[in-house]
């Protein structure tokens, strides 16, 4: 028997086989499904049984507002209704799903939280990068790129400080002050790579150093949805250890 429900469901960095066994079951189950333009749209054919609609936001351009989706999880589950509210990523990584449990659980909604692989943990393991290693940093620094207001997150330079490996989402527009700031604090050889469509069959990615990773990422034409990994860890990379034994210790920088 139905039950008026909302479950988050974490779907991952992209690639649809990277959701997990619990997610599936969730989608299976579910009598709505309101989805995010970073989903991939083959997870819907799990959720057989279920009204699909798509709540995207992508490059300034949403489809449904926050409190446009908050209305919706509320609307449909009311009517006794599971509600899967279906989140690229994790849904309590810059996903705003707590924003979306809180409002629902004000109407007597039950709730559940599926977690999901995050972009800035699991694509850069995709590319062979250890965000944390031994005797090079203590630390990872998970932050956006851009807040709410449209400008650069102060929490960019605090980072920039530290000696730790940084994951920066949502922060190709901020690109050029980034790179400003980490010069700044770190030098100029401090290894960075950019991951367009990580896990995803149109994948593109640079990796170079601070020197000259605007150049790479323009020569690419890498764009958005992308994240920027700035530390010594991205040294790791196949691609990076490859060219850096190919130009002898000069890393030019060559596109995945």
């Amino acid at each position: 028997m139905s039950q008026k429900k909302l479950i988050l469901v974490g779907a991952g960095p992209g690639d649809p086989e990277l959701i997990s066994l619990k997610g599936i079951k969730a989608l299976q189950r579910a009598d709505v499904v309101l989805y995010d333009a970073l989903v991939h749209t083959d997870l819907l054919d799990y959720a057989e049984k279920a009204e699909k609609i798509y709540v995207g936001k992508r490059n300034g351009e949403h489809n449904a507002s926050q409190e446009e989706i908050n209305k919706l999880i509320v609307h449909h589950a009311l009517q006794n209704k599971i509600v899967v509210r279906l989140k690229g990523g994790d849904p309590f990584i810059f996903g705003r799903g707590q924003e979306e449990l809180e409002y629902a659980q004000q109407f007597d909604i039950a709730t559940e939280v599926i977690p999901g692989i995050s972009s800035a943990t699991g694509i850069p393991a995709l590319h062979n990068i250890p965000l944390t290693k031994r005797g090079s940093n203590e630390s990872v620094w998970i932050t956006t790129g851009t807040t709410s207001a449209c400008k650069l997150s102060g929490d960019i330079e605090i980072a920039a400080k530290s000696s730790a490996t940084v994951v920066v989402l949502m922060g190709m527009s901020q690109l050029s002050k980034i790179i400003s700031i980490f010069k700044k604090f770190r030098g100029e050889e401090l290894p960075v790579a950019v991951i367009q469509n990580g896990s995803l069959q149109n994948e593109r990615s640079v990796t170079g150093t601070i020197a000259d990773i605007e150049k790479l990422v323009a020569e690419h034409h890498i764009k958005s949805p992308a994240i920027i990994v700035l530390g010594e860890v991205v040294e790791n990379s196949s691609n990076y250890m490859m060219q850096e034994k190919a130009h002898a210790g000069k890393f030019p920088g060559k596109k995945i």
